[in-house]
Order: structure tokens, then sequence, then C-alpha cells
């Protein structure tokens, strides 16, 4: 199982658990957390960009170029910025944290 904190846009923290292969897109999704991953994890969009802790951001692996020009489409981008879509949980991750930017909008919640 790995350990995920995800950090809300109001500072809430809330814990979460998954378990390794599982994207970080469904886990947030299945603790509520406002992640609306319109194309499902295609990569076809941004509306599941997260901030990754700066601790955090160098033992992911790196951001293909396809998330990178996706990126740039998000809202309040930061340099630790990444898809959640393209995040697989692996033991190495257990302890992750990750912030829900402010302008995160889920359409399917309203």
């Amino acid at each position: 199982m790995v350990k995920v904190t995800f950090v809300t846009a109001q500072g809430t923290k809330v814990e979460a658990t998954g378990h390794e292969g599982q994207r970080l897109l469904e886990l947030g999704q299945g603790v509520g957390m406002a992640l609306e991953g319109t194309c499902e994890g295609q990569m076809a969009c941004s509306t599941c960009h997260v901030v990754i802790a700066p601790g955090w951001f160098d033992r992911l692996p790196e951001a293909s170029e396809d998330e990178e020009d996706m990126l740039d489409l998000a809202t309040a981008v930061t340099r630790t910025s990444r898809l959640s879509c393209q995040i697989r949980l692996t033991a190495e991750l257990d302890g992750l944290e990750v912030r829900i930017p402010d302008e995160s909008r889920d359409m399917q919640r309203g």
C-alpha cells in the first residue's frame, strides 16, 4: 500500500492509501479531491493538474513532452506541477504529498 497526502486548495490535508500501479488521479478522485480528469487519463486535457511537494518532485519519473504540453494549458502551473493521470503509485512514493491547485474545478461536481 502507498500512502499519499492530498492538500486541498483550502489547506485541508486528506490522507489516502492506494495500491502500487494505481494512478494518482484515481486515488484522488476516490477520496473526493477536485480532480476532474475529463479525458479519463488519456493526457488530452489538464483537468487533473496537481502540484507535487518539492521534496517529492525529483523522485517522480520525468514528465513526457506530451505531458509538458498539456501542463502549458493548465492554470496555476508551478515548477513542480504534474498531471495526476501520469503518476503511477510505487513503493518509492509512499508518503507522497500533493496539493490541489486553487483554480481546480471539477465540472462533474458542479
